[in-house]
């Protein structure tokens, strides 16, 4: 026998090879060195600002990069740290320490993997774009924020988390300012936006701190100037390969208290993974012209963060500018991400000493310019010009995730989405009630038919979804009516009905049977019909009543008048 439930579990990796040559193995080799490229300045960036280090930054993109490649459902997704998570991971780091935000990584890890098993995949990508337009946005303002302190050179040793005591604090130490460390930042950022102007090939974060880095040396050694922090004055610099340790518990926590308290953050991380790496991949399969398997990325994405926390690194998620960046140097298969991993895995093997002597004001730079290029300002400027509902969304959950955090935000932008959108219904779900003349119109011609509705007879037209929202409207409606000794509902444009809707309707129907009125159903569709039928009301109003247009359930109202 045939199982009903099956795995969608079918990585891209494996389905390549069949028709895999030496001309794509160049093409992919050549874009993952080049993504890997890329993703030095990024990951150690991503780390630091999110709390960490980057040795922690580096491991995530090596780790979970190299298990999204191998076990995703995309073709050319790019996996590692990026700057959505920024804020949830500094948020879990204050309140929970590190081993709490291993164990929130990994439950987050589950999430995604069940969200896959269960074939969740293509229901995640009906989450409102306002909603998404709005936390991004707000994420990218929280990440500015938070790049101030070394932007300016202020030396606060401990900034505080929430975002306007960050303000305050910023505000308060304005007389620190180290001049030297802010024009490092400011020509940081010139590099960056100037440097696509002269060459598509070199990646202006790479370039920016190579040309600082170089710049503060120099400085250093020749003009006395020691003020200027770097990578390597403030962390523990990348030696040889991350070891397997067993995260922390919380202080005083059990590992079912903590994954207890967890649990809400944990679910925001696996929210926020499964929608990024998911438009991530729709993005790219709009580019390179193939379909990813959303199930099986959502299993790869979680696969990757149960078994990056072992190693010390954070949450990872597929990243759209460097899966563009592999995209637009060749990549199409998954190989081009499994080299990229290995050329970072160089850089934390080799290359640790340079990574030390990066200014900070320079990564501060590079993290101002992502939250720039994720605001999506264009964007909201559109969606300002669109419906009132939508403009409360976006500015609700922007600014919830401001102020609060993403796991509040995305709830109350939610709920508000959903409220917005029953009131969208309702306004569209009418509810009539005919006891003269009735309009038919006809499908695909002009005209329309008047019929006569028989004396004592009463026509309740419902135009629209029959959910709770209207379903007491109904209720209401049908109580001040009570002349007529026989009533027809008109269902032929319900769509649905909800719980709430078939209670109001059996309650209408028994109150009109015991006060020894006739109920005639007319134009139910198969799907409300088998609805109806489970609960009881069709054997309530007896089948000879349930009429499949309204000709005949007038002709059958005539006749039990007559």
């Amino acid at each position: 026998m045939k199982s009903r439930f099956s795995i969608d579990f079918r990585p891209k990796l494996f389905s390549t090879f069949a028709s895999y040559d030496k001309a794509q193995f160049s093409k992919d080799f050549m874009a993952g060195i080049i993504v890997g490229i890329v993703a030095i300045p990024l990951a150690i960036a991503f780390g630091i600002a999110s709390g960490v280090g980057p040795t922690e930054g580096l491991v995530t993109a090596i780790i979970a990069g190299l298990l999204i490649s191998v076990f995703g459902g995309s073709k050319v997704q790019i996996g590692g740290p990026t700057g959505a998570f920024i804020v949830i991971i500094y948020g879990i780091i204050q309140e929970f320490g590190l081993g709490g935000l291993a164990i929130a990584t990994i439950m987050a890890g589950v999430i995604l993997v069940l969200m896959g098993i269960f074939r969740l995949g293509s229901v995640i990508k009906f989450m409102p774009y306002p909603i998404i337009v709005g936390f991004t946005g707000g994420i990218a303002i929280t990440i500015f924020s938070t790049q101030m302190n070394d932007l300016f050179g202020m030396g606060i040793e401990d900034v505080p988390a929430n975002f306007i005591d960050k303000w305050i604090c910023y505000f308060d130490n304005i007389g620190n300012i180290n001049w030297w460390s802010f024009a490092v930042g400011i020509l940081s950022i010139l590099i960056i936006v100037y440097t696509p102007k002269f060459s598509k090939k070199i990646p202006g974060s790479l370039l920016a701190i190579v040309v600082m880095t170089l710049v503060c040396w120099l400085l250093k050694n020749y003009a006395g100037v020691t003020s200027i922090a770097t990578i390597g004055d403030l962390y523990q610099l990348p030696s040889g390969l991350p070891e397997w340790r067993l995260p922390a518990l919380p202080e005083g926590e059990t590992i079912f208290s903590a994954m207890q308290s967890l649990l809400p953050v944990a679910f925001t991380i696996a929210m926020l993974g499964a929608i990024e790496s998911l438009l991530s991949a729709m993005v790219a399969d709009g580019v390179i012209g193939d379909k990813h398997n959303s199930n099986t990325e959502l299993i790869g994405q979680g696969i990757a963060n149960i078994v990056v926390p072992f190693f010390g690194g954070i949450p990872a998620t597929g990243a759209i500018a460097r899966t563009m960046a592999n995209i637009n140097n060749g990549g199409r298969t998954p190989i081009a991400g499994i080299v990229h991993t290995f050329v970072l895995l160089l850089v934390l093997l080799l290359l640790g000493g340079l990574v030390g002597a990066i200014p900070m004001p320079c990564l501060a730079g590079v993290l101002i310019m992502v939250s720039y290029n994720m605001s999506g300002w264009r964007t909201i400027r559109s969606m300002c010009r669109q419906s009132r509902s939508d403009i409360a969304v976006l500015f609700t959950t922007l600014l919830l995730t401001v102020i609060f955090d993403l796991t509040i935000a995305i709830e109350v932008g939610l709920v508000l989405a959903v409220v917005l959108f029953m009131r969208r219904i309702m306004e569209n779900t009418s509810i009539s009630v005919l006891d003269k003349e009735l309009e038919v119109h006809h499908d695909g011609e002009a005209h329309e038919e008047v019929l006569a509705v028989p004396a004592n007879t009463e026509v309740y037209e419902i135009d629209g979804p029959f959910f709770f929202g209207i379903a007491n409207k109904f209720e209401e409606l049908a109580r001040t009516r009570s002349s007529a000794t026989i009533r027809v509902i008109r269902m032929r444009k319900v769509s649905f009905v909800d719980a709430t809707g078939l209670h109001n309707l059996e309650i209408f129907i028994a109150a009109s049977l015991d006060s020894g009125r006739k109920v005639i159903l007319s134009g139910v569709n198969e799907n409300v019909y088998r609805s109806l039928e489970r609960t009881g009301l069709v054997a309530m109003v007896g089948k000879e009543n349930v009429a499949d247009n309204i000709h005949t359930a007038l002709a059958r109202a005539a006749e039990l008048n007559a």
